[in-house]
């Protein structure tokens, strides 16, 4: 008896034999890219999915991190090692990156503690005491902080804080003692020491008027001991 036999199928079955590469115009066979799984370029692997990218090196990783934070602002040395270690850079790594990015110039922590007090001091009208504070949560040495933090002096110091408390002054309202009061409390959230603070006040309330004056000219020792104790209790935060 003639005919199929009994379970081949016709066509591109399980038993049909493979395609037979087409031509092309130039006369060479052409593969299907099914048949051969992948084509040259193309990034794909057997099964027609995307090929993975090989694993990049740690310390890549940790540049691009780095950038990205410098990118927004300078940056510390410690400041930077604490954003490699949140993103689980090993320490070895972090040491190896940071090394290199100090001795090119990228971070220069004694540089970035020059400009935050010059930016602050003259921006935000902080004291030493205050910049010194914010030095350190930052993680610049000590010694760099004290360097940085002597380029602003005494002089300097205290014609800020005149200055700051004649521009208060020009919409303080109240009793000339309430006034006093709240402007050295401003200052010592700024990190002026008591007597820095005490006297920028006294001046400017005796420049005003005569009834701010008046009152100026009987700030005694005593007043002056009472301040110091308010100040210790207020000046535990900065603006």
């Amino acid at each position: 008896m003639t005919g199929r036999r009994r379970g081949a199928r016709s066509g591109r079955g399980w038993d049909a034999a493979p395609p037979r590469p087409r031509a092309t115009s130039t006369g060479r066979p052409r593969h299907d890219r099914s048949a051969d799984g992948d084509s040259a370029g193309t990034g794909l692997d057997a099964t027609g999915g995307e090929t993975a990218s090989p694993p990049r090196n740690e310390a890549e990783v940790a540049r691009e991190i780095c950038l990205r934070q410098l990118a927004v602002r300078p940056r510390t040395r410690a400041e930077l090692a604490t954003a490699l270690a949140r993103r689980g850079i090993s320490e070895e790594t972090t040491e190896q990156v940071l090394d290199r990015y100090d001795e090119v110039g990228i971070i220069d922590d004694a540089a970035f503690a020059r400009a935050w007090v010059s930016s602050r001091h003259q921006g935000r009208g902080l004291a030493r005491r205050a910049l010194a504070n914010e030095l350190r949560q930052r993680g610049v040495d000590g010694e760099i902080a004290s360097e940085a933090l002597g380029e602003l002096d005494e002089t300097t110091e205290a014609a800020t804080a005149r200055s700051l408390v004649d521009r208060k002054l020009r919409t303080a309202r109240g009793e000339p003692d309430a006034v006093f009061r709240r402007l050295v409390a401003m200052l010592a959230r700024k990190g002026y020491p008591a007597g820095v603070a005490i006297r920028a006040v006294k001046e400017a309330l005796a420049a005003q008027s005569a009834e701010a004056a008046e009152f100026a000219e009987h700030i005694d020792a005593d007043a002056l001991a009472d301040s110091e104790m308010e100040l210790d209790r207020e000046s535990s935060s900065f603006d």
